[in-house]
């Protein structure tokens, strides 16, 4: 806010304009002390800020500024691969970003049998914490697998399994239900590794090849009821928690700030 105060815009204007509350409200909460800008509490009615370079939040919740991005979740049906433009001419994502303006791009990558949760966006600083391993945002996956998986072997994920590209560990794996008839079992694995394929390679390495595979979640991100084949722009509540979470994941660094047009996208699950 150095040296362009005078010349931003209010801050409770700021938060009125990105739907946090109406101005009134919005100038309570500086007053509370509930506003914060760029990590420091902000109490004075009269404060400007840049809304292109000021980070912004409420109550600890990221706030929005930038109405220029756009935050999509899609529960990807199997059958479809995950890219813009499949040079194979395969079933692509295009189909489902027909309703927006903005040229979206998915975070991230879920094989073309696989379902679930990807999340479609043209915030590309956003995307990289997301997508990237080191950041640590986990994902968690429903599976349902060939025989009946016992507690030894739910240990055995949790402690390592060796691959060829190394060993992986799931952060959490919990056995929802088993048949004695022979009819499968589910079990849910929450990873934030990005490695290829890496829920059905390890499922296959503890001898339960994954028969269906959907992921349920992506980090603060739920599918909830969304059905199959369809898109919905996340909403407030969704898009503070999602950018919350990527700028203490990023350190607060302008990384989450402005990033480019083209998100990182690790490899298939």
């Amino acid at each position: 806010m150095t040296g362009a105060e005078a010349e931003g815009v209010r801050l409770q204007k700021v938060l009125a304009n990105a739907g946090v509350a109406s101005r009134r409200v919005s100038e309570q909460l500086i007053v509370e002390g509930r506003v914060r800008v760029n990590g420091v509490v902000v109490t004075e009615l009269g404060s400007r800020i840049d809304p292109e370079n000021d980070l912004v939040d409420v109550d600890g919740t990221a706030v929005q500024l930038d109405q220029s991005k756009r935050y999509v979740m899609l529960n990807k049906p199997t059958g479809v691969v995950s890219s813009m433009k499949d040079d194979r001419g395969r079933p692509d994502l295009r189909r489902f970003t027909k309703d927006w303006d903005e040229r979206l791009y998915n975070v991230g990558r879920l094989d073309a049998e696989t379902s679930g949760l990807l999340v479609l966006t043209n915030d590309g600083g956003l995307a990289h914490v997301l997508a990237h391993p080191s950041f640590g945002v986990t994902k968690v996956y429903i599976a349902k697998v060939e025989g009946a998986v016992t507690p030894q072997t739910v240990q055995r994920l949790l402690r390592g399994v060796d691959l060829d590209d190394g060993s992986i560990a799931a952060d959490k794996a919990r056995l929802l239900s088993t048949s004695a008839e022979g009819g499968g079992s589910l079990i849910e694995l929450t990873l934030h590794a990005g490695r290829n394929r890496i829920v059905r390679r390890m499922m296959a390495a503890v001898g339960h090849p994954v028969v269906e595979l959907v992921r349920r979640q992506f980090g603060p991100l739920h599918l909830g009821t969304l059905p199959a084949g369809r898109a919905r722009e996340l909403t407030k509540v969704e898009r503070g928690a999602l950018l919350t979470l990527a700028r203490q994941a990023a350190g607060d660094d302008t990384v989450v700030r402005d990033g480019g047009e083209d998100p990182h996208t690790d490899q298939e699950i």
